[in-house]
């Protein structure tokens, strides 16, 4: 074969020379002594010299992990790239197994063992740490496999090629953590502030949280300004506890350990009081008995925390900008039993759920403090009518809606007039909360200070409006006068837009007379006529508010002639009757608050 001197040409190599085609006729020995080649040229030779160039700068340039093990999983040989991912120079692999060299890093040997029995290519992801530098705390090699065999089938050992995938697991992981977190944070949030009830949106943050983040929860939070217990004492927190929500096997523990209701003092230092002094999550694994002393608020809920088996806790605190204190309270979860420990994510998920609960908490809160101001007042202005008249008896009812956030603007009144004339009021001011509760005391002092003035009811309705439109009072009302004379058994009536009265008798019967409407009060441009009729002879005269008959799945005639269906002891207390009224029209789904007010002549007065 020619070649150009003093070079090499495009098929030539250092091995084209006539020593060279020497020592190419001559066997090439393998290791242990056995000819593998005889080749009969130098062409081949230089051939087989080429390619093993080619594969070797691949092999070792390659930006994966290349490695050879024998049978017994010794190192035969490895790339610089595995050296580098390991931290060790290739020399100090030969010869010895991946335990040997690398201890912290963990691969399934069986599964290797099972590429030398059947030579089926496998994968596998090994976890643990190298001698290298790396950012990232626990790192991870997907690596694949396949079995070396040599001419005759004998089995050699195992090429394995592994690329480091610590990076894009630690990506999917985080991935997995935020779409957990999001899962958690939509399924949860619907379901916290349901409703105005504070105590049921302490409730339903607890049950937010159990099982998916702990196996108990309790919301505390700070007591009310109304609350009359005495204060605590200096540098003491003090918390109320709200709800608590647990798993079975818990339950009757955690109770024992915070049962809701009850009023908890937090000693400087316990986990309570650095959580909310730092206003950041406080996280607690592995506790000791000694830890539990120093951070329950007292020993016995230590033993008792201790008694459940729970070993780890995480405090988060609830608190909205501009809230009136520093923060609303705490949300606290714990884990027991073979519950894993809290993580810094468990942290961040928790600390998320607890902001997006807290404006539910805020308003719920700030609606308990305006629903109890609201009833308060309302019930110091609606005290029953007493003795007016020794002839006629009178009685009233007053029922909030089962749904707290309708307190507000019905009300009824009796007032004692000259000659012996009692003038019965029921009026329902227009929405509800603390402003309609205002509303309806504005409109009651009116209504008595014209009454007591002499004027005639329709008179009365048409000043009330023209005084309140004048006032710039926005909220207007319905309301119905009855003015009873028990001298003659005469009722005048005047109608500002309520429903009208009931007369009901003994017999049985039911009178509702048609008596005209005028607009409701405060408009301003309201006229109303008077309407005069007899009371029923024996029987009661019942004025009523539109939460005893109105239903949103039921028409409101349906309602009124069930009653007038009621029927009309001979004799008894009207509160008796009341109850009755109650027990026949009121249902179970009261979406309304009820005013009621009867007056009966007395025959024997």
């Amino acid at each position: 074969m020619a070649c150009r001197s003093g070079g090499r040409g495009r098929g030539g190599s250092a091995l084209d020379t006539e020593p060279a085609r020497t020592a190419a006729r001559r066997p090439l020995i393998s290791l242990d002594g056995e000819a593998v080649l005889a080749a009969a040229d130098v062409a081949g030779a230089w051939r087989l010299a080429g390619e093993y160039r080619v594969l070797r700068a691949i092999v070792e340039g390659a930006a994966a992990g290349m490695a050879v093990l024998d049978t017994e999983l010794r190192y035969l040989y490895v790339n610089p790239h595995m050296a580098r991912m390991n931290g060790l120079p290739a020399e100090a692999h030969l010869g010895r197994t991946l335990t040997d060299v690398l201890p912290g890093v963990y691969r399934s040997d069986t599964v290797l063992r099972r590429v030398l029995a059947d030579g089926k290519p496998r994968q596998l992801i090994g976890r643990g740490r190298t001698l290298a530098d790396s950012p990232y705390r626990h790192r991870e090699w997907r690596s694949t496999y396949h079995r070396l065999e040599d001419r005759d089938g004998r089995v050699l050992g195992i090429v394995g090629i592994g690329l480091d995938v610590s990076g894009p697991r630690q990506d999917l992981r985080a991935l997995k953590r935020s779409h957990r977190r999001l899962d958690l944070l939509d399924t949860a949030t619907p379901k916290i502030g349901t409703t105005a009830d504070l105590q049921l949106t302490c409730q339903e943050l607890a049950d937010a949280v159990v099982p998916g983040l702990a196996d108990a929860a309790v919301v505390a939070l700070r007591p009310g300004d109304a609350v009359p217990e005495r204060r605590p004492p200096a540098g003491v927190l003090r918390l109320r506890r709200m709800a608590l929500a647990a798993a079975p096997a818990l339950r009757q523990a955690m109770r024992k350990a915070a049962l809701p209701g009850t009023l908890v003092d937090y000693q400087p230092g316990s986990a309570i009081q650095q959580c909310l002094e730092s206003g950041r999550p406080w996280l607690r694994n592995r506790i000791s008995p000694p830890e539990w002393r120093a951070l329950a608020a007292q020993p016995e809920l230590a033993d008792a925390y201790m008694g459940a088996r729970v070993h780890s806790m995480l405090v988060v605190p609830l608190s909205v900008a501009g809230a009136d204190g520093p923060f609303l309270g705490t949300l606290t979860l714990a884990r027991a039993h073979d519950s894993p420990p809290f993580t810094r994510d468990d942290a961040d998920i928790t600390r998320e759920l607890a902001a997006r609960a807290s404006s539910a908490l805020e308003r719920a809160r700030r609606f308990s403090h305006e629903h109890a101001m609201a009833l308060e007042l309302q019930r110091s202005l609606l005290t029953p009518p007493g003795i007016l008249h020794p002839g006629m008896e009178t009685a009233a009812r007053y029922l909030p809606a089962d749904d707290r956030a309708l307190i507000g603007g019905d009300w009824y009144d009796a007032i004692a007039l000259p000659e012996g004339r009692i003038l019965l009021v029921i009026g329902d001011v227009m929405g509800h909360g603390v402003e309609a509760a205002v509303a309806m005391s504005h409109y009651r002092s009116s209504l008595r200070a014209l009454a007591y003035a002499g004027l005639a009811p329709a008179v009365i309705l048409k000043h009330a409006d023209r005084l309140v439109a004048e006032s710039g009072f926005e909220r207007v009302a319905t309301c119905l006068l009855a003015l009873v004379d028990p001298k003659t058994s005469q009722v005048t009536y005047a109608n500002a837009g309520h429903l009208p009265p009931l007369g009901l008798c003994p017999a049985g019967s039911a009178v509702q007379g048609p008596i005209p409407v005028g607009p409701p009060l405060g408009t301003g441009m309201g006229t109303y006529r008077a309407h005069q009729a007899p009371l029923p002879e024996g029987g009661v005269l019942l004025l009523y508010t539109d939460g005893l008959v109105e239903r949103r799945d039921e028409d409101i005639t349906t309602s009124l002639e069930r009653l007038r269906g009621v029927r009309l002891p001979a004799d008894g207390p009207l509160e008796t009757f009341l109850d009755d009224v109650l027990a026949a029209v009121k249902g179970d789904g009261q979406e309304d608050d009820i005013a009621l007010l009867v007056a009966r002549l007395n025959v024997c007065g």
